[in-house]
């Protein structure tokens, strides 16, 4: 069953990974509903660790763009150079052009540079001199940005926020799991030994049967109140819009599949709600992006019928 590639790969991942169970698993949900995850923390908790591990694990393609302040938008989709011999101009792909990329402090961009990546992530593929280059499959971007408040960054536009399907913060370890990375070995020698785990058409039939966990109508009806209730909280500047709540049916889906189950459940939804919605919504007052007390307050104001 295509549930099992997912216990493998989350089993795998938690040996190098330490005390982030559920960050993996949610990172996981985010790659088998096909879309693309935003980490949001600080330097040295893990981030850049988790999309080594995955493209490791899963065989992909892997390319690492480190988003400087000078960074063009022709250094990520490629350009066109003109080749005497044949009188034409010829397209060199960019490091876009992988299965896993990992776009290293994304915020660091200029907004010219971060919107190189629209198209990209939204309709895998790049237009460039008229011409529409197809990305690999299966496409998956990881994105890492540095708090707001740092030297140096820009934020990321409504529009850019909007392509990410999720958004995670890994956090300090605990204790326990600091202590074990203290004491073990480095996490960057466990990669290199490690072995693929599942195949990239392995995680191409998770995508595939996750589109098929079953969705009843009774949970569509409490996705749309979910979704009409962030429209008229007078704390919050804008509700979700109906992509947001198809994201939401998505990552839902896709949870539900990693629980071995073939039909999504309420609480499928309450579980990764925070991570879909959390960097689409803002506060009215300030413009700042919501708070997990504010998720919860929507979700217990929502009842399940």
């Amino acid at each position: 069953m295509p549930h099992r590639h997912a216990t493998h790969l989350l089993e795998a991942a938690g040996r190098i990974i330490l005390g982030k169970e559920r960050e993996l698993r949610l990172a996981l949900t985010c790659l088998v509903a096909r879309g693309h995850l935003l980490i949001e923390d600080i330097p040295g908790v893990g981030k850049t660790t988790l999309a080594h591990v995955f493209a490791r694990l899963v065989g992909l393609q892997f390319q690492r763009i480190q988003f400087t302040s000078d960074f063009l938008p022709a250094d990520i989709l490629g350009v066109s150079v003109f080749d005497r011999e044949t009188g034409a101009f010829r397209f060199h792909p960019g490091p876009i052009f992988a299965q896993l990329i990992l776009a290293d402090e994304i915020n660091r961009a200029t907004p010219k540079t971060q919107s190189a990546l629209l198209e990209a992530m939204e309709e895998r593929q790049v237009t460039a001199d008229g011409q529409t280059h197809v990305l690999p499959e299966p496409f998956f971007v990881i994105a890492t940005q540095n708090p707001s408040h740092q030297i140096g960054t820009f934020p990321l536009p409504e529009s850019q926020l909007d392509r990410f399907l999720m958004r995670i913060r890994l956090g300090y370890p605990d204790r326990s799991a600091e202590r074990a990375l203290l004491m073990g070995v480095d996490r960057r020698q466990m990669l290199e030994r490690q072995e693929q785990v599942i195949r990239p058409s392995d995680l191409l039939d998770l995508q595939h049967a996750a589109l098929g966990v079953t969705v009843a109508e009774r949970l569509i009806d409490y996705v749309q109140t979910l979704l009409a209730s962030t429209r008229r909280d007078p704390e919050l500047a804008v509700g979700l819009s109906p992509r947001a709540g198809l994201a939401l049916l998505a990552a839902a889906r896709a949870w539900a599949l990693i629980d071995r189950r073939d039909h999504v459940l309420p609480e499928d939804v309450q579980a990764v709600f925070p991570h879909v919605a959390g960097h689409r919504l803002h506060l009215a007052a300030d413009g700042r992006a919501v708070g997990s007390d504010v998720m919860t307050r929507i979700v217990r104001g929502v009842p399940v019928a």
